[in-house]
């Protein structure tokens, strides 16, 4: 049984770049699950706020198939003033408790810098030592966050790995309407139309209808 496993550096970041590969890896058999890193600073988000939105995850979540979502209290938008050591320790218990082997990460050239830290601390996490089930790691976009990344090298997005989610996009769909709190009207990227229309683009750079892709970070073979 393949156990995938997407980090979310907030609500809604699994969704906006994993939404449909969740749903087919669902219908295939397989096993998702999603870890939540943050929570909202108290200093600017009430409780009430962080109840609301976890619940639209997990009801989101649940249109998807999650097996189980986890959800860690690490502040946001602060992770950069974290110990990268704390995040890192936190994902690797889930890691290990859940036995995950594959992983979907934020990329690393987002603007966001909760998502860099995330990115970090995942490979951390997830790095191949005797004993890790990890065995391979994949990078997602986030529309509203990879799209607005400085222009250089190092920051772009170069997507390498494809998933055809044609037949699991409505789902998507559906399930990114739960947030209602963090959707916008278009033109705003983080709007049901840009990412359908994001899925359509990376579907026709493949000869598919609607696609997902992703920077291949590891694969490894046994």
């Amino acid at each position: 049984m393949q156990k995938i496993m997407v980090i979310a550096p907030h609500p809604d970041d699994e969704i906006l770049g994993c939404g449909g590969i969740m749903s087919k890896f669902v219908n295939d058999g397989k096993e998702v699950y999603v870890l939540v890193i943050t929570r909202g600073t108290p200093k600017l988000y009430s409780d009430d706020r962080i109840v609301n939105v976890r619940k639209e995850a997990l009801d989101a979540h649940k249109i998807l198939g999650v097996k189980e979502t986890v959800f860690l209290d690490f502040h946001a938008p602060e992770l950069d003033q974290t110990s990268l050591a704390e995040i890192s320790m936190e994902i690797s218990k889930v890691i290990k408790k859940l036995a995950i082997d594959t992983l979907y990460i934020p990329h690393r050239g987002d603007i966001h810098s909760d998502h860099r830290v995330v990115y970090n601390a995942a490979l951390v996490a997830g790095r191949p030592v005797a004993g890790s089930t990890v065995r391979s790691i994949y990078a997602y976009e986030t529309l509203s966050e990879t799209e607005w990344a400085a222009p250089f090298g190092d920051d772009a997005f170069i997507p390498t790995h494809f998933v055809d989610v044609t037949g699991s996009f409505e789902n998507k769909l559906k399930a990114m309407a739960c947030f209602k709190s963090q959707l916008k009207p278009f033109p705003n990227s983080r709007s049901l139309e840009a990412i359908e229309a994001l899925a359509k683009f990376r579907g026709a750079t493949v000869g598919v209808k609607r696609a997902e892709a992703f920077m291949t970070v590891r694969t490894i073979e046994n």
